[in-house]
């Protein structure tokens, strides 16, 4: 019997700035680790093959609260400028990560939806029990990234 270990997340932030100015933060991953909690290292591979970064490969290492690390790399598959980054996953998470903005009345609307399977071997035997732990974990780590985002932009909370 195949173990499931399927995950979808989908994330919400509201952040009261420019469309450009977030964009501008989520589209260099290589400093999230200056500002997002959890976000442990963040490493280019290999470069893009255009000015938008299609194509470049890097390995990210996070941590949220509960006492695991997850690694896997993510290969940059599609860009729009300003507007959406959809990534494709390989290792110990596999699977899909888009990051979707849009503006309104001075807040810029982001949507991360995160689709993988979890590979590492004890997260596939304890999925029936740790479901929730995880989405949890998954949730803080993106908390955690929306208030480093208010920061780096000089936004009180």
């Amino acid at each position: 019997m195949a173990i499931e270990s399927h995950y979808e997340f989908v994330t919400h932030w509201s952040i009261p700035a420019p469309q450009d100015r977030v964009w501008a933060e989520l589209i260099t991953p290589e400093d999230w680790p200056t500002w997002w909690r959890g976000a442990e290292r963040v490493e280019l591979l290999q470069a893009g093959h255009d000015v938008l970064g299609m194509g470049a490969i890097r390995r990210y290492c996070w941590r949220g609260r509960l006492p695991y690390q997850l690694r896997f790399d993510m290969q940059t598959v599609s860009v729009q400028p300003i507007s959406s980054i959809e990534g494709h996953a390989t290792g110990e998470l596999e699977g899909e990560g888009v990051w979707r903005l849009s503006h309104d009345n001075g807040v810029t609307h982001v949507r991360y939806d995160w689709r993988v399977v979890a590979n590492k071997w004890w997260m596939r035997r304890l999925n029936w029990i740790a479901r929730p732990l995880f989405k949890w974990n998954h949730d803080v780590v993106m908390r955690w990234g929306r208030q480093g985002l208010l920061r780096r932009l000089g936004i009180q909370k």
